[in-house]
């Protein structure tokens, strides 16, 4: 799956764990999907999954990863990502936005971007097929960009992976009826019901879209006015979600649990972020339910391990911190219920406790 600074690729294991410590859990309710991981992870276990996000990438990302039937499409996928590999190169707009203006991609490298994604165009296939394949270049892009994980900027000089080949990889869709949807977080909670729903918004000012512009642009492939050294979609100026905002994070955590119809919830918040602690369990508890709050030791993202370097490239100051604390929050009404996925979250850490006996 692509690099992104919201991945919850390590903590998977754990949030997996607590869902299934509930009690009579069939359903599930993912309402910031972002790369699906999550989502991806409970299909894994047998769950049925509905994922939710509001960028065209990622709801494309929940298409392939959640909602397409191992079953149905892998055949078709399969050929088709075979007929993709063959497309030729064109000198189109991810060349000369991305590579030329911007160096997210050698220019070799996105010819044969710009080649594959009109030729998927040109083809007009079922949209889970489209979005297998639109998922597929999405992280063969990612396996051969020359950035740190963010599309905010790239690096100075060209990445090693940048010179490596671009190479099409079947996507690991999973058998299983399961569904996906591109709406506002709120209308989604009131709209979709489950046995338990995982939450994990933005927690700071960093907008998902301004993030990884490239990955929008390449699914939406609609050759948008851009503007900045990053060549970001006009867009990113105007959009900005609620949750990026200080004074409006509070309200907007509060808009989405309020219509939810689900037995248990999990929240996945950084202790680093907008809202604090106590104010995830005040409105937990507001709902009438039991919270427990694990914290879970994470690394920080990418920027903190690289450093802070002036306009220059040189290194300047140091960071503070290179670690921080992934706070998953569950709760419901039943507390022994709560209890025991709190201690399947934690059960790693005090395996490798007993371990240092």
């Amino acid at each position: 799956m692509i690099k992104y600074i919201g991945s919850k690729r390590v903590l998977v294991p754990r949030i997996v764990a607590a869902v299934d410590a509930l009690p009579d859990v069939r359903s599930c309710l993912d309402l910031f999907s972002g790369t699906s991981r999550v989502g991806h992870g409970l299909k894994g276990r047998g769950y049925r999954v509905h994922a939710n996000d509001h960028l065209t990438f990622a709801y494309t990302l929940a298409r392939c990863y959640v909602e397409a039937d191992r079953r149905r499409w892998l055949g078709p996928a399969e050929r088709l990502l075979r007929e993709l590999s063959r497309a030729g190169p064109i000198d189109g707009y991810v060349t000369d936005v991305f590579c030329r203006q911007a160096r997210y991609f050698h220019p070799r490298n996105g010819r044969r971007i710009d080649g594959i994604r009109d030729e998927i165009e040109r083809l007009d296939v079922e949209p889970p097929l489209k979005a297998i394949a639109l998922t597929a270049l999405m992280e063969a892009a990612d396996r051969v960009d020359s950035t740190t994980g963010l599309q905010m900027a790239y690096l100075k000089q060209w990445a090693p992976r940048a010179h490596n080949d671009l190479e099409l990889r079947m996507p690991e869709i999973l058998a299983g009826s399961a569904s996906a949807s591109q709406m506002e977080a709120r209308e989604a909670a009131g709209r979709f019901r489950a046995d338990v729903a995982y939450l994990d918004p933005p927690y700071n000012q960093h907008s998902y879209m301004g993030n990884y512009h490239v990955w929008e642009t390449l699914v939406r492939w609609d050759a948008p006015a851009h503007y900045g050294i990053a060549c970001k979609r006009v867009d990113c100026r105007e959009y900005r979600s609620p949750f990026n905002r200080k004074r409006e994070a509070k309200e907007a955590m509060r808009s989405v649990l309020e219509p939810l119809g689900v037995r248990f919830v999990i929240v996945s918040f950084n202790n680093e972020g907008y809202l604090d602690r106590a104010d995830l369990e005040s409105m937990l508890q507001a709902r009438g339910w039991y919270v427990r709050c694990a914290p879970v030791d994470h690394k920080r993202y990418v920027g903190a391990q690289i450093g802070i370097h002036d306009l220059k490239g040189r290194k300047v100051g140091r960071v503070s911190h290179l670690r921080n604390k992934e706070l998953l929050f569950i709760a419901g009404e039943d507390a022994e219920a709560i209890d025991a996925a709190y201690d399947a979250v934690l059960a790693p850490d005090r395996q490798k406790q007993l371990a240092l006996v």
